[in-house]
């Protein structure tokens, strides 16, 4: 197992839906031999149903309370990749807690580049189901505005075009 001795012990993934959070999370545990966390899946194992069900029967205040619960659970693992969920940072003051309690980084995308890739998945994505393309275009638009201003206060910002297996690696050796 690899150590990530003089580094903080937590390293959390923001960023916009459909930039890859999840999979480069997944991906740069196995290399580097760490356990990796969903938020989501957290979140969804500790209420027993999914995001999409939770923001529907709900409503967005009670998930982005139960979103906080989890991510200050986190506080225990001693160390791991946490992707958050897109609005994770936006909301409490969980993007300080993060800074606080680990390192953050952004994984960036353009919204053409985020369109393109949750097209595929409108129907397990509550904020999108019943948009269509030139909505949700508009909609990813808007977020992205209003969320930059939180996802650019992280220690380091990737470009979800130009990451690969070995990016987190080299990232944390500088």
């Amino acid at each position: 197992m690899h150590s990530i001795t003089n580094r903080p012990a937590k390293i959390f993934l923001i960023g916009f839906m459909g930039t890859g959070k999840t999979y480069w999370g997944k991906v740069w545990s196995e290399a580097m031999g760490i356990p990796f966390y969903d938020l989501d899946k957290l979140i969804e194992a500790a209420e027993q149903d999914s995001i999409a069900n939770i923001f529907e029967k709900k409503g967005e205040a009670y998930f982005r309370q139960v979103e906080m619960e989890q991510l200050r659970k986190m506080q225990a693992v001693p160390f791991g990749i946490i992707a958050c969920g897109g609005g994770t940072p936006c909301y409490a003051d969980n993007m300080e807690w993060m800074k606080f309690n680990g390192i953050t980084i952004y994984i960036q995308s353009t919204s053409a580049d985020i369109l393109k890739r949750v097209l595929t998945e409108k129907a397990e994505r509550p904020l999108l189901k019943n948009l269509n393309k030139a909505e949700l275009l508009f909609f990813i638009e808007q977020k992205l505005k209003e969320r930059l201003p939180y996802y650019a206060t992280a220690d380091h910002i990737l470009d979800s075009t130009l990451i690969d297996k070995d990016s987190l690696q080299i990232l944390l050796a500088q």
